[in-house]
């Protein structure tokens, strides 16, 4: 669907003037926001850095101005090039969320799971009862593998993998391995350059053509739109590919609507017409690339622009015509979105994208590549996640997961012993699987398990089995409602950390600017007191520290490749301001060294095979539909995942979930907008209001994922396990084929 006459409009590159209470602050600091650490000015403000932790491309350095040890508004630092002084409406949310009177204010127990009944404990009391409930397991089974951890990205400073680390220093223990967000996506660029690496997202204005494939920037990434104006301003065409007509393809000079895990087929549809026109870089495959001729049968045998058009949805002509354009780019880019790979087919399909990238000679080009995600500046010391399990630690032995053998021997073997790994993505299932010894006790850290994980019924009926369930959180969100104690923990503002992007190349500080409120504690803090405790009962049945200053554990992340990429002399020059990586190239594989076996990038893949897969980047059917609407069940503007939406600023703007159904599909079922409606399938069903709209196909129904404060609202209700086809090479656990889900809808 091409946008006919799109005015070409002078987009402004920096950020909005700042109010009052902005300018009077600049004026206290040595710098423009501050010099850090808290020097007073004459209009009585501190100013601090911070690194917004949440899960997030943009993962903005920002700072903090605090008046009478009070956080009295937040901004984006103007050094960082990406963040440019400005947030988007979540980071602007901060404030309120710290101080929210929902905040969870001390330790609790709770007199019955899901009763809603709390009882309020001191910490020692809370700890004393979490310790003798360890070494209880611990006594019964002769190993602490009935204690599981199931921690992700609710926070992703770098001290909060502490929590991996405090189970560490207890012993061998259970945990819930891989990610839900992007492992099929990492094994494929794996399999294909050896590693995942992108380019500098503040290239794209060197992009003369740009195809956002799955990506939502405009409510997901909002820096990023930035650099695509400016791409766009000096003449880049941009293409958006998704099932949804979003704010992002509004923008768009041209947007294609393909059919929901059938990517694959109108890449390769692409890729078929690109060898027919002899538009490929030979000389760039030949002095780069292995496997291409393999790659080139494959598409002669198996693939045409027809079969790519009825597959995809999109017609033969406009996959010709995008294939052409993108060919003849100099350079050319695909954004590939995290949600377009949550298909059981989804790794192939970042392959197919992988190969139409490398086959036009873009990767290693600045303003081009293929751009899924990075970890190169994520070489800290990880020293809170290292910590040494007691001498006499018991656990699994041969292979990390299900597979291996559980060994009750005395301790000659100890260094072949390991923690028990399961997957993260079925987390009900394996913990209603788990025997000899089953879970008993479970340590939520960093995430709302019964609003995330899915199958929520499923979930449900596991922690029925659990015996002790404890949560470390700042709201009482729909985990908590379950939990038998909750611990309440730190915002941003109230501990010391660090954090880097899984984007772009900057990297922040982040400052304590406030004493904790109520009796918060962060999670190394958490840590050392539940060590304290273990000690005093059962010397030597803890190596966690038992005193912590959170600032001197932040330092210790530092090492001198940190400080080399970064270019500082020591960790306080971020105190100055946000650092970016020196980097020789703004584009990935500059070099063309890929990290693959052969050292070149591989259309074939022999790798790839061994761990089950096609070797080529071959085409892999989608999940059958069980129902008669896909499901989707993506991001919202107002939320990362469950958080943000339950503060009430948010809820002002968005104070209710919806379901987007097509009008013709409402006719068919007598649905009005408005009109309140349950979506059902296998899994269970959720009761919302139904909206009509035309961005989304006849045959589809959307509704974003949050957890809304008072409602019973839960898109995980519909959401079952189904995993994706790649993940486990890298992450230890498949992927999860959360866009493979199907449901029925009618007026409720």
């Amino acid at each position: 669907m091409t946008k006919p006459g799109r005015p070409r409009i002078q987009r402004a590159l920096t950020p909005a003037r700042p109010h009052q209470a902005v300018a009077d602050a600049a004026q206290d600091s040595p710098s423009e926001f501050g010099g850090g650490g808290g020097q007073i000015g004459k209009n009585g403000y501190q100013t601090f850095r911070h690194a917004c932790p949440r899960n997030c491309y943009d993962t903005c350095s920002m700072v903090s101005y605090v008046k009478d040890g009070v956080v009295q508004f937040v901004e984006g630092a103007s050094e960082s090039t990406f963040t440019r002084g400005g947030l988007c409406v979540k980071g602007y949310s901060y404030v309120r969320q710290t101080y929210s009177p929902d905040r969870i204010k001390y330790p609790m127990e709770q007199q019955g799971r899901g009763s809603g009944k709390w009882k309020r404990l001191s910490w020692d009391q809370a700890i004393d009862k979490i310790a003798r409930k360890i070494l209880d397991i611990k006594q019964r089974d002769n190993s602490l593998l009935g204690l599981a951890l199931t921690k992700y990205s609710g926070n992703f400073g770098i001290t909060n993998y502490g929590v991996e680390g405090m189970m560490s220093s207890l012993g061998y223990t259970t945990r819930m391995v891989g990610t839900p967000c992007w492992a099929a996506g990492i094994d494929a660029q794996n399999f294909d350059m050896g590693s995942m690496l992108c380019n500098d997202p503040e290239d794209l204005p060197q992009a003369r053509y740009i195809i956002l494939w799955g990506a939502n920037p405009a409510w997901c990434s909002v820096h990023s739109m930035r650099f695509i104006f400016a791409a766009q301003d000096a003449g880049a065409k941009l293409l958006v590919i998704d099932p949804v007509f979003t704010q992002t393809a509004a923008k768009a000079d041209e947007y294609l609507q393909v059919i929901p895990g059938e990517d694959g087929a109108l890449a390769l549809g692409m890729c078929r017409h690109i060898l027919d026109q002899g538009l490929h870089d030979k000389e760039w495959i030949a002095s780069h690339a292995l496997g291409f001729d393999d790659f080139a049968a494959y598409l002669r045998a198996n693939v045409t622009v027809e079969w790519a058009a009825q597959s995809s949805g999109v017609p033969a002509s406009q996959i010709r015509m995008i294939a052409e354009e993108f060919a003849r780019a100099r350079p050319a880019t695909i954004w590939i979105g995290t949600g377009m790979q949550r298909h059981v087919n989804g790794g192939s399909s970042v392959r197919i994208l992988d190969a139409l990238v490398a086959m036009t000679g873009n990767i290693g080009k600045p303003g081009g590549g293929v751009r899924y995600g990075h970890l190169h500046t994520w070489g800290f010391n990880f020293h809170a996640m290292s910590q040494k399990p007691p001498k006499d630690s018991k656990g699994w032995r041969g292979p990390s997961g299900p597979k291996g053998e559980f060994d009750f021997a005395d301790g000659s073997g100890q260094s072949e012993y390991s923690d028990r790994a399961l997957n993260i993505n079925k987390t009900a299932q394996e913990i209603l699987d788990a025997t000899d010894p089953p879970i008993r006790m479970l340590w939520v850290a960093c995430k709302n398990v019964l609003s995330q994980d899915f199958d929520r019924p499923k979930m449900l009926k596991a922690f029925d089995k659990l015996e002790l369930i404890v949560v470390a959180e700042q709201f009482f969100n729909q985990t908590v409602e379950q939990a038998d104690i909750v611990l309440p923990v730190t915002t941003l503002f109230e501990e010391w950390t660090v954090n880097a992007s899984f984007w772009h190349y900057w990297l922040s500080i982040n400052e304590q600017a406030i004493k904790p409120l109520h009796e918060a504690r962060s999670d190394l803090q958490i840590a050392a007191a539940l060590s304290k405790r273990m000690n005093e009962l059962a010397p030597g049945s803890c190596t966690f520290a038992t005193e912590i200053d959170s600032k001197e554990w932040t330092i210790r992340e530092f090492n001198q490749n940190i400080y080399d990429l970064f270019g500082l002399s020591s960790w306080e020059d971020l105190r100055k301001g946000p650092a970016k990586a020196k980097l020789t190239s703004s584009a990935a594989w500059a070099d063309h060294r890929f990290a693959t076996p052969s050292g070149k990038y591989e259309f074939h893949s022999e790798l790839c095979a061994e761990n089950g897969h096609d070797a080529l980047p071959a085409y892999k059917e989608g999940r059958k539909p069980y129902d008669k609407f896909r499901l989707l069940t993506p991001h919202s503007k107002f939320a990362i995942h469950s958080q943000f939406q339950n503060l009430d600023w948010m809820a002002e703007f968005n104070p209710a979930p919806c379901v987007y159904i097509h009008p013709s599909a409402a006719t068919e079922r007598n649905i009005a907008d408005g009109d309140p409606v349950r979506v059902f399938n296998k899994v269970g069903e959720v009761r919302l209001t139904a909206r009509l709209t035309t961005n989304v196909p006849p045959d589809t129904l959307l509704m974003y994922e949050a957890w809304y404060k008072g409602l019973d609202f839960n898109c995980q209700n519909l959401v079952d396990d189904t995993a994706a086809d790649m993940g486990a090479y890298k992450t230890g656990a498949p992927g999860v084929a959360i866009h493979d889900q199907f449901a029925d809808v009618a007026r409720a």
